[in-house]
């Protein structure tokens, strides 16, 4: 029998203070209350659950975020590498429709932020008990189809081995793209001056064309008057993306925007006074982490606005002195053209139902990312 207490909460609201506090001793910003919240009230379609796991003396070591929500699989399958007959198979099998599945993690961000662990404990046995505390929620939630878990570097890969215990699949999926910076890069001048000459003359050039534009760092009340243009301009890049489990509503900003302050960044361009674009970024201890962007596709020729994003995003690293930039998924090559590299990420997956999983297992397993060139633009 388990010496751990596991309870599940149906709101944030509900967790007492004092479990972020025993949690979160790093104070990462993902795994705080006010953060959780934004998400969960801000989004009314998606169903909210938090796991915590308790040691005998009744002390948290371990919070795991639950989001039920409703999705295709063609969108979960859009920018994976897979052969036909397995996309074919695996859209009849779950009759190509939305389906509900439950994922470990948050599903609008990419990387370690669905599981907290105190140190202080094996974090293979604690995987355990969130493994066995899912399988009791996914039970109880009708109608479910699979289950989720998100995302894994590959060094943390040693202890979320015990998902396979449980039925689990593992599949890679798009890697996070990450900038290193370097301390001796004071301005973006200093940045530039390492890049070799033909990523220089991508980097000016992005400058140059968007130069009409005016930008502007938007404050908590900009957030509430411009929501409905940053939504339309969040709404194009949907289709690019490579899997769009959920649209966010962006009331979630208007909430982050006033409870983060400056740690949560929204700079707008506009041209001739008409918000043509948007990026978001988030301070988390000493790193920048790009989130969503937005903009007027129709203008992004002309005006280099998605360039001017990227440029923009390793000047507020620059500016916040942070030693690195996660620019998330989606867009790899270009990405590696300013200095990204990729960091690998594993996901487990599994049917709800035994049988049904036993049939798919074989097909997850030929599951691959799609390739993209990699791009080294540093002297």
């Amino acid at each position: 029998m388990s010496s751990f207490i596991t309870t599940l909460y149906p709101s944030v609201d509900l967790i007492d203070t004092s479990v972020f506090e025993e949690i979160n001793a790093k104070k990462n910003v993902y795994f705080s209350k006010q953060f959780l919240k934004a998400f969960e009230v801000s989004n009314p379609q998606i169903e909210f659950k938090y796991i915590t796991v308790l040691d005998a003396n009744q002390n948290t070591i371990a919070l795991a975020l639950v989001q039920i929500i409703g999705l295709s699989v063609e969108g979960m399958l859009k920018n994976i590498k897979v052969a036909p007959l397995v996309r074919k198979f695996l859209s009849l099998f779950f009759c190509n429709e939305h389906i509900k599945i439950m994922f470990c993690g948050n599903v609008f961000l990419s990387g370690e932020h669905g599981i907290a662990i105190s140190k202080s404990v094996s974090q293979d046995v604690v995987m355990t008990e969130i493994a066995t505390a899912l399988d009791a929620v996914a039970a109880n939630s009708n109608p479910l189809h699979a289950i989720f878990i998100k995302d894994f570097k590959f060094e943390s890969l040693k202890n979320t081995r015990q998902f396979l215990n449980f039925g689990y699949s593992e599949i890679k999926v798009e890697p996070n793209m990450i900038i290193q910076l370097k301390p001796e890069w004071k301005t973006f001048e200093d940045y530039k001056n390492v890049l070799k000459s033909k990523y220089r003359v991508k980097a000016n050039k992005a400058d140059t064309k968007s130069n009409s534009l005016e930008t502007r760092l938007f404050n908590a009340q900009d957030l509430v008057t411009y929501k409905d243009e940053l939504q339309a301009l969040y709404q194009n890049t949907i289709t690019n993306a490579s899997f769009n489990a959920q649209v966010l509503n962006l009331n979630t900003y208007i909430h982050l925007g006033s409870t983060l302050k400056e740690d949560f960044i929204v700079k707008a361009y506009f041209l001739n006074d008409k918000l043509v674009g948007f990026l978001t970024a988030l301070v988390n201890k000493n790193h920048l982490d790009a989130h969503f962007i937005g903009l007027d596709y129709a203008l992004n020729k002309s005006h280099a606005i998605y360039t001017r994003i990227l440029n923009d995003y390793v000047r507020l690293g620059i500016e916040k002195r942070v030693s690195s930039i996660n620019l998330g998924r989606t867009a790899s090559e270009i990405k590696t053209t300013i200095g990204a590299k990729p960091l690998e990420l594993s996901c487990y997956i599994k049917h709800k139902n035994p049988f049904s999983n036993s049939l798919i297992t074989p097909f997850l397993r030929r599951i691959k990312i799609k390739d993209f060139k990699q791009h080294s633009p540093f002297k």
